[in-house]
């Protein structure tokens, strides 16, 4: 079993509601079991248009015995499922979750990249990483320095933690 950090979000209609329901599903995948939930935070798009609204996101982490490339499949079926449509990249969407971590895996390819490449840039990724690693340390990655390095003016926190059943 490894260690895995999903990063959620979405922008269209009942974003939290989606939120919830994509960690439902990944709960639901073979040899997968949820260790932790963030809170769910909200902010402005990142690249998107002027006129999108807000996103709400969160991370979640995952023990698993799927390997990086079947987990990456796997939240490509759940986005899919939810009705994820591939418009490019800052569109709107009703649900995103990005591979953030897979404890002791370091991949560059087209396919995949972990860490994720941008996860040291974003705000909206470290906050809910910190409540799931309070001592700013993940599997092979030290992110406390980038995160008191990160505009987080524009991030606030809506909910606090959901508790799985």
């Amino acid at each position: 079993m490894s260690e895995a950090v999903v990063g959620l979000g979405s922008n269209l209609g009942e974003k939290s509601k989606y939120l919830l329901e994509a960690v439902q599903a990944l709960s639901r995948l073979p040899g997968t079991k949820i260790k932790g939930i963030s809170a769910i935070y909200s902010s402005g798009p990142e690249n998107g248009a002027a006129d999108q609204e807000d996103y709400h996101n969160m991370a979640v982490k995952v023990e698993t015995g799927m390997s990086p490339m079947a987990l990456l499949g796997a939240c490509l079926g759940i986005e899919a499922a939810m009705g994820r449509v591939r418009a490019g990249r800052g569109a709107s969407r009703v649900i995103d979750l990005d591979l953030l971590l897979y404890e002791g895996v370091k991949n560059e390819s087209f396919e995949l990249s972990l860490p994720h490449p941008r996860l040291l840039q974003r705000a909206f990724v470290l906050l809910p990483l910190k409540e799931l690693y309070p001592a700013g340390r993940a599997p092979g990655i030290f992110f406390e320095p980038y995160l008191k390095e990160t505009d987080t003016a524009g991030v606030h926190k809506l909910a606090q933690r959901i508790e799985m059943d």
